[in-house]
């Protein structure tokens, strides 16, 4: 029987992409549930054609229309935050996909290792605000987390067959983005525009930005303690332009482990859906002769402040991670409606990170209200401190 996909989050870059693999395959794989947020013609579109059980439109004010293109499809239409929560525990998927960027994924992701699902994890938001308490759930749960992101999906498979008190460290390895050899002075002066044009990857703006900060990377660095239960001084970052060498694992007896593929994230997705296999494709391939060489440079933390704000969040520990995370999507979005510049995006979390009580050891409700907060606390500086255009 085809193994059925639960897609949160389908009409966003990585969910269309996981649709395109599962076309690809359709003994392998079935549709069972696809939610949006606000996108319900996309989202109708793809319930047309892989006719899922049921969909959720999370913005409850497109439901009609939804319902309505959806109408004697057989196909059961959902409204609201709740209803995707809810759609995550259903018994019908064998595996959900999370690929609901920011922090809304959180709480879905909960629903669904506590019914036990297995998870392919593209929501890395999940594990930077909440990592001890998803920790803490999986423990008691049938659930596991096999990791889509391209440099945690490296070093999942680099660790396969390997025990864990064999690792020395990891390394992660960053394209730099747009602006890596950019002067700082210049930097200052880039558009939304400018920072959408990722050199190698194809994403959604939210992480096409982070990835222009690295705070994606940041993000992956606290991601990453809490996927392969390591402290953070053993999680290292490297520029490396070519994005061809996805991540390092370095092992206690000197030897070192790489993944290399191209950076096309259809493959881990593949991956993370076919696991603990793999599956044949006609993905593109790697050949080496088109590469005559790999380069390699430590991140430059003045012009990419937002890397070192994710690692002293990390150290700080408790809900840092989860103001840090809530600042910069306040940061991200106030910059890519031109309300800030590109270099007060870290400003902004430094300043959140300065501003908010700390909480050693937040459960759900406290870290809700601290990312509630962070975003009002971001929000107001933004507004008060920098000149809006």
């Amino acid at each position: 029987m085809p193994l059925k996909i639960a897609i949160l989050g389908s009409t966003g870059s990585i969910g269309t992409q996981t649709l395109d693999v599962i076309s690809r395959y359709p003994d392998q794989f079935g549709i069972e549930v696809l939610t949006a947020g606000d996108n319900a013609d996309l989202l109708a579109e793809q319930s047309i054609k892989f006719h899922p059980a049921s969909v959720v439109i999370g913005n409850q004010k497109h439901y009609r229309a939804l319902r309505d293109k959806l109408n004697g499809t057989g196909i059961k239409v959902y409204a609201g935050d709740k209803a995707i929560e809810e759609i995550a525990a259903d018994p019908g998927a064998d595996m959900v996909l999370t690929a609901i960027v920011g922090y809304s994924g959180l709480r879905p992701t909960i629903a669904a290792i506590r019914s036990g699902k297995k998870i392919a994890l593209a929501n890395k938001e999940t594990l930077v605000v909440a990592g001890s308490l998803i920790s803490k759930l999986l423990e008691k749960s049938r659930s596991s987390l096999i990791p889509v992101d391209s440099e945690h999906s490296a070093i999942f498979q680099c660790l396969a067959g390997e025990k864990n008190s064999s690792v020395e460290k990891i390394t992660l390895t960053a394209s730099g983005g747009p602006f890596l050899n950019m002067p700082l002075k210049e930097i200052r002066k880039v558009t939304p525009g400018d920072a959408l044009k990722h050199p190698n990857w194809n994403m959604g703006d939210k992480i096409t930005i982070d990835s222009a900060t690295m705070m994606n990377k940041g993000l992956e660095v606290i991601e990453a303690k809490w996927l392969f239960n390591l402290e953070p001084d053993q999680i290292k970052v490297i520029i490396h332009p070519q994005s061809i060498i996805h991540s390092f694992v370095h092992f206690t007896d000197g030897s070192v482990k790489a993944q290399l593929g191209m950076p096309d994230m259809r493959i881990p997705i593949l991956y993370a859906l076919s696991y603990p296999g793999r599956m044949k494709s006609d993905l593109p391939r790697l050949e080496l002769d088109k590469y005559p060489s790999f380069t390699f440079n430590e991140p430059d933390l003045k012009k990419f402040g937002s890397l070192l704000l994710a690692y002293q969040a990390l150290n700080q520990g408790g809900n840092m991670p989860c103001i840090l995370n809530a600042a910069n999507e306040v940061a991200v979005s106030s910059f890519l409606s031109g309300k800030i510049g590109f270099m007060k995006i870290p400003e902004v979390v430094e300043h959140a990170l300065e501003a908010e009580i700390f909480i050693k050891e937040p459960g759900l409700e406290e870290l809700e209200i601290s990312d509630k907060n962070t975003r009002e606390t971001s929000a107001r500086y933004i507004n008060k401190f920098i000149n809006i255009k």
